[in-house]
Parts: C-alpha cells; structure tokens; sequence
C-alpha cells in the first residue's frame, strides 16, 4: 500500500489556466445547451466519470474539455462559488 505524505501538498494555478477553463466550460455549456442537452447533468456526469461521452462533439465541445484537467475545472468551479 503506497505510504501517504505527511505533509500536505500545496496546489495553485496560474490565472492564465482559470480564464482558459471558462472559457472552456462557456463553450461547453452552450454547445450543451445547442443540442438539446440539459448542460449542467451532463457536466457533472462528466466530472465524476471522466467520460467524454456526456459531452456533445457538437462545436468541437468533447475536444475541448479533454484539454483540461478535471482537477483544475473543480478548482475554478469550488473557487468562483465559494469566494
């Protein structure tokens, strides 16, 4: 069983990532939205399962998001809701 640091591990991103992650998930949204999807299920669907296939290829919308990480995407959404 791999051991767990002791300490805890410091993660930050650069403010170029965030804007580049709205606009993503902007794009994502709409093009959700375009075809008849309801965007914010198929997000979330997205982000538990890592699958892109809840995700319209419609407006290059799948390849997008795989550009992100996920990690990064929840960091950005946990930050403008909470802060």
């Amino acid at each position: 069983m791999p051991r767990l640091p002791d300490e805890t591990v410091s993660f930050k991103m650069e403010r170029d990532g965030e804007e580049k992650i709205k606009i993503v998930l902007t794009t994502v949204f709409q093009a959700l939205e375009e075809k008849g999807y309801n965007p914010i299920n198929q997000l979330v669907g997205y982000m538990i399962s890592g699958d892109p296939a809840y995700i319209t290829s419609h407006n290059e919308a799948r390849n997008l998001i795989c550009k992100v990480d996920r990690d990064e995407v929840l960091e950005v959404l946990l930050k403008n809701y909470l802060l």
